[in-house]
This record gives structure tokens, C-alpha cells and sequence, in this order.
């Protein structure tokens, strides 16, 4: 076993996962798992930098997993970072503070890079299965941006887009500094249509109908499934290779694009800081749905910081 740290810094979380791993066997133990929503993205599709107050809230989650790093003694160390950073004039002021933090640099990944580390993550305990069909389609719904990678045991196409959870929150949603409560007819529409715009893209690159099994990863996935499933809180353990029917995923959506700020923060299984942003994520998942013709997707827990952990194992 070879104990690792993996640290992934998107547009809206920064997650840590601790693990002990056996390539021989292909296990991964987890030690500790957890996540703070940072929201390191916050104005950057308007702005091109990150703000001081973002780079501050991302550099306390830090200090915060240094402490539990050194109390495990992992051996190895890897941070990556995803779409705000890469799209920041003044990711270098990013670098210092991690590298200051942590003892690291922070790699700056390229979407197709990420579209790898997510792929193998998500699917490397799927892939015996016999009840699901290759080739895999992964849809890694972030906050800056979204990874598609189709494969079966290794990745045959992958590509990047500009849309997730908070780049469409900011770009349709968000007028004098508030977000639409709920958003109009009118904004939902300019949404899917930059979605779709986004999916246009994405298939010059990636066959995305050829998939014959969807799996989706991160939060906006996650916590669909957990309004779907009527938990009582977040529970990674039912989440977890769970699978929500298009039909299900599209009342959720239709709902939650409806719905007020205070309805969707009392959903008990809802992270506070996923409550304004929910709404897009679920609509690019609904989106996909429909271009691929899914009539499920699998949920994963397991994703981009699994990849990562297993790259340095």
C-alpha cells in the first residue's frame, strides 16, 4: 500500500481525499474525504481574475488540509487545478499561496487532462461489471466547466467545454450582483441554448451517442440523486453507484429552475453552497440526456479525485 494525498481545486470546491492504495489489486482505501465549497471561480467569466476574497476562502481550506495531511503522513502529494485557473490573469498570485500552504505546486491541467484523471477515477471499479454497457460515457459537470470522455477500458475521445454549474449561473442568472429568485422563462431558455451550443462542440471531438452507459460525476450529479432518492441528508454510501431515470432528472430540474432560494436551501440532502447553482448544473445534466438519449444516468462518488490519487499511487 502507498499512502496519497490528492487535492482538487475546481470553480466551486476544493476536495481532499487521503488514501491508501494497492495497484496490484486495484484498491483504494479511503482515509478521509471531505470538501469545502470555495467558489475559487467566483466572477472570473466576467472579470479574467480571481478575487481576493476567493483566493482567501481556497487558501484557509488549504491550511485546513495541510493539518489533515500531515496527521495521516501520506507519502505523496499531488493538487490539481481545473478551469478557474486556468482561465485567471493572476493564477501565478494562486500558485504562491498553494505552494506556500501546501509544499506544492498546483497543476495547472488541461481540460483533457482532467478529462482523464475523471475517466479513470470513475470507472475502474465499473468496468467488470456486467450489467452496464461499454463504452462508458463520463460526464464530469463542474462549476467552470464540463469533461466528456468516452472509453471502455481506456479512454478513446475527450473533450472540454466551457459550461457548468457556476459559469452559467454567472453568465444568465446573475443581474446587479443577485441571482434570478427564481430565474425567468426567458433566462432558462439562454441557458440551454449556451448549453447546447457547448454540446455541439463537445461531439466534434467526442461520439457522444455511441455511449450505451452514462456515468455522472460531482456535485450537481450527486445532489440529484440525493433529491431524487428523498434523503434525509447527504449520503455518499446510497449516492453511490445509484441511478436516476431521465424522467426523474428531468421533474428535478424543471422543479428546481422554479423554485426560490429558501425552497431549495430547505432541502435537507442541498450544501448550502450549491443552492444557487444547482439549478444549471442539473440542466446541463438534463441536456446531456437528451443529445445522448440516455434513459439513466450512474451516479458516481468516485471521480476526477480517485484519478488523481491513482496517478501518484
Amino acid at each position: 500500500m502507498t499512502r496519497v494525498a490528492a487535492i482538487d481545486c475546481g470553480t466551486n470546491s476544493i476536495r481532499l481525499l487521503v488514501a491508501d492504495a494497492d495497484p496490484e489489486t486495484g484498491e483504494l482505501v479511503d482515509l478521509d474525504r471531505r470538501m469545502v465549497i470555495v467558489r475559487l471561480g467566483q466572477g472570473v467569466d466576467r472579470t479574467g481574475r480571481l478575487a481576493p476574497e476567493a483566493l482567501e476562502r481556497t487558501f484557509a481550506a488549504c491550511r485546513e488540509y495541510a493539518a489533515v495531511i500531515k496527521e495521516y503522513g501520506a507519502e505523496r502529494l499531488r493538487f490539481v487545478a481545473t478551469s478557474a485557473s486556468r482561465d485567471a490573469e493572476n493564477r501565478d498570485e494562486f500558485v504562491r499561496g498553494v505552494l506556500d500552504i501546501l509544499g506544492v505546486e498546483p497543476e495547472v491541467i488541461s481540460g483533457d487532462q482532467e478529462a482523464e484523471f475523471s475517466f479513470t477515477g470513475a470507472t475502474r471499479e465499473l468496468s467488470g461489471r456486467d450489467d452496464l454497457a461499454k463504452p462508458f460515457l463520463v460526464v464530469d459537470i463542474g462549476g467552470g466547466s464540463t469533461e466528456f470522455v468516452v472509453g471502455d477500458a481506456h479512454v478513446r475521445a475527450a473533450r472540454s467545454v466551457d459550461v457548468g454549474c457556476v459559469r452559467m449561473t454567472e453568465r444568465h442568472l446573475v443581474h446587479e450582483g443577485h441571482v434570478s429568485d427564481p430565474p425567468t422563462e426567458a433566462e432558462t431558455a439562454s441557458m440551454w441554448a449556451d448549453i447546447e451550443r457547448a454540446l455541439d462542440l463537445a461531439e466534434k471531438t467526442v461520439p457522444l451517442r455511441e455511449a450505451r452507459t452514462l456515468v455522472g460525476l460531482a456535485g450537481s450529479v450527486t445532489t440529484l440523486s440525493a433529491i431524487h432518492q428523498d434523503l434525509p441528508e447527504y449520503d455518499s454510501a446510497a449516492i453511490h453507484h445509484s441511478r436516476i431515470p431521465y424522467a426523474r432528472v428531468r421533474e428535478i430540474t424543471e422543479w428546481l429552475l422554479r423554485s426560490t432560494h429558501a425552497e431549495r436551501a430547505a432541502i435537507p440532502s442541498m450544501h448550502p453552497g450549491r443552492v444557487d447553482v444547482i439549478g444549471a448544473g442539473a440542466l446541463v445534466l438534463q441536456s446531456i440526456m437528451e443529445r445522448v438519449g440516455a434513459t439513466e444516468v450512474v451516479v458516481s462518488e468516485h471521480d476526477i479525485l480517485d484519478g488523481i490519487a491513482w496517478s501518484i499511487a
